[in-house]
This record gives structure tokens, sequence and C-alpha cells, in this order.
């Protein structure tokens, strides 16, 4: 018995002399934990749809309680991601957020789609990374079932309050704020692509632009308001700011 499935690779962990087990996102099945046996050796017609961030077309069968790939053809690889380290270091943060917010066996449509979409604009696209990344983040907050209230002050109803409070996800003025907790700073440039994002269509989410503080002020509430909700930090993302910072 076999079947086919479409994803994108997450993870892959070595496992024995010559195998791998592979973590990879469908849209029909959630996370799929799969075993590509002898990938490891340069004779494998599989090495090539089985590295980490392909996108592939998989038939796999279940033998002895393991889902083993039979075949594999890559649909996607994104080789612009793998020729520049600081990408490359991005896109695995992409992954990892993706493993994070996906279940095995548990449909959810969306979330492949968004995450190959980062992929093709970072690559194909040449989106500013920084903007990709906090576009990404808002947009899986959101699917994770915590989408930011940014109609206005949640004590004033002002339309264009000036502090994105983290904790709750939702605008103060500062002259409003009465509670402690982290309240970063937002002005208007970076409160309108902040309310785009939530809520723009799936294949317009990279199409805007932001530059100085209010590109600033965006990655700063975006990255800090999905790691708070999720109460974790990534480890890619520590290794991508390294570079980053270099």
């Amino acid at each position: 018995m076999w079947r086919k499935a479409l994803g994108l690779v997450l993870r892959s962990v070595q496992y024995k002399e010559t195998d791998c087990i592979l973590t990879v996102l469908t849209a029909e099945n959630g996370l799929m934990t799969l075993k590509a046996r002898g990938v490891r050796r340069n004779s494998s017609t599989l090495k090539g749809a089985c590295q980490l961030l392909t996108y592939s077309e998989f038939t796999i069968s279940e033998v002895r309680g393991f889902q083993n790939i039979t075949e594999a053809t890559a649909i996607e690889m994104f080789p612009e991601l793998r020729m520049d380290i600081e990408l490359l270091a991005l896109a695995s943060y992409f992954a990892q957020l993706a493993e994070t917010l996906s279940q095995q066996d548990a449909p959810d449509p969306a979330l492949l789609p968004l995450t190959l979409n980062a992929l093709y604009a970072l690559s194909k696209l040449h989106k500013k990374p920084r903007l990709v990344k906090a576009a990404l983040e808002l947009r899986m907050a959101c699917l994770a079932g915590y989408e930011p209230q940014l109609d206005g002050c949640t004590v004033c109803s002002s339309a264009e309050p000036d502090r994105f409070c983290v904790s709750d996800g939702v605008l103060a003025c500062a002259s409003c704020l009465a509670s402690d907790g982290v309240h970063l700073p937002v002005s208007p440039p970076s409160l309108a692509a902040m309310r785009y994002i939530i809520s723009c269509d799936d294949r317009k989410l990279f199409s805007f632009d932001l530059t100085g503080a209010a590109e600033k002020e965006l990655c700063d509430a975006a990255e800090t308001y999905l790691l708070t909700q999720l109460e974790r930090g990534f480890s890619t993302l520590d290794f991508y700011k390294s570079l980053a910072l270099r």
C-alpha cells in the first residue's frame, strides 16, 4: 500500500549508517515523519528531493510502522538560499517556526503555502529579509490563534495609538498606559504595515516596503510578539542574529 504527498522538508536527522528521518510539512496531513532509506549514499536517487528546505512529491509506503519514502521528485529546491549563509539561516528559522506551529497528522492548509511563499520571497523575489521575517512572524502568530487587535487604542479608541502591548497583542497610547509589561513604540507607517500583514490577501503578503525607524519598529514588534505568545526561543533565530551582527 502506497500513497503520494507533497511536502516541504523541515528537518533531517541521520539514522543508522545511510538513512535519514525527515520531518515534512504537508497541507493534507500536517507534519509527517518519513524514513529515507539509503539517502546518504552518493548513488541514492532520493538525495536531491530529500534535502532540507526542498519542496518535493513523495511516494510513501508503510513497512513495520515506518513510513518509508520509495520515490521522491524535487519540485523546488530554492538553490539561492544555499548560496547565502544568512538567507539559509533565516530560512532554517522559518522551518523551525513551521514545525513548532504544526502537528502530526493534523491538516493545516494555510501553513505550508505561507512558508513556501516566504522562502520564494527570499530566494526568487529578493525581498528584504527583515521584512519577510516580520511578515511571516505576524502571519504565523495569526495562524496560531494569536491575531493582535490593531483597530485602535484599547483605552481611548484613538485610531493612531503609538504603543503595541506585546503580552496582550493590543494597541494603546503612551498617555493611556497603566499596566506593566513590554510596550513597543509604533509609528503610523509601522502600524499600517502591521495592519496590512494581518489582513491582506495571502498572495500579496510580501508586497509592501518600509525603511528606517518604521522598519525597525515593525521587525521588533513582530518578533517580540510571536516569541512572547509562543513562550519560547529558537536556536535558528539566535544563529541568524549572530550572522546578521557580523
